[in-house]
């Protein structure tokens, strides 16, 4: 069984992960500079649901399977990069209406979740800490239900924290940037970053 040290342990690693800037951050920050705290919020659901589907291949015994389709998940990674550089592009493009300054660009929920999830499936960090680091503080052979509900409840609380925490604070930059600059000058600040934060993803290693 999982001891009490073991838990604050592995809390202790992944709200230090999550808090060092990385793909997860940049795209978390990148919606919600664009699209608002609930566009933030969702994405950060989704890259708790990539921890998650790492959590279950180790915890099945499956590591392998996800060593084996590296390549895979880099694709994913690729995808969603484009997806943003896609959005900042559309976000440039569009006409400032007046009677859309005061309020965020919406994109679709659905796919803030699946840009998260992608994030963090394509992430080589996170493969590297779900293949390597993730073992040492569990005995995988010895994991029972209890074990599992803590794991999935350390992570939603480490992760989703951090990034709902980065997502306020991009939500309420993207405010204030509207209010004092126009919509005009939102679209193409919130556009730069949406790109900007597609090409970090797509070039961080």
């Amino acid at each position: 069984m999982m001891t009490l040290f073991s838990a604050f342990s592995l809390f202790t690693a992944m709200l230090l992960l999550a808090v060092i800037p990385g793909p997860g951050v940049i795209v978390v920050m990148a919606r919600s500079v664009s699209g608002g705290f609930v566009q933030g919020a969702v994405t950060t659901l989704g890259i708790v649901l990539g921890d998650y589907v790492f959590i279950a291949l180790c915890l099945s015994g499956l590591a392998f399977v996800a060593e084996a389709m590296g390549g895979t998940f880099v694709i994913i990674k690729y995808l969603g990069a484009a997806y943003l550089i896609w959005m900042g592009i559309g976000l440039i493009r569009s006409p400032a209406a007046p009677e859309t300054a005061a309020t965020p660009r919406k994109s679709s929920l659905s796919s803030a979740l699946l840009v998260g999830l992608g994030t963090t499936l394509g992430n080589p960090k996170a493969i590297l800490f779900y293949l390597s680091i993730f073992p040492a503080f569990l005995p995988l052979e010895q994991i029972t239900a209890v074990d599992v509900s803590a794991i999935l409840a350390i992570t939603a609380v480490s992760v989703g924290s951090v990034m709902l925490c980065y997502a306020w604070l991009a939500a309420r930059a993207g405010t204030v940037l509207q209010k004092s600059a126009g919509a005009r000058s939102f679209n193409l600040v919130g556009g730069s970053v949406l790109i900007g934060g597609g090409a970090l993803l797509a070039a961080r290693a």
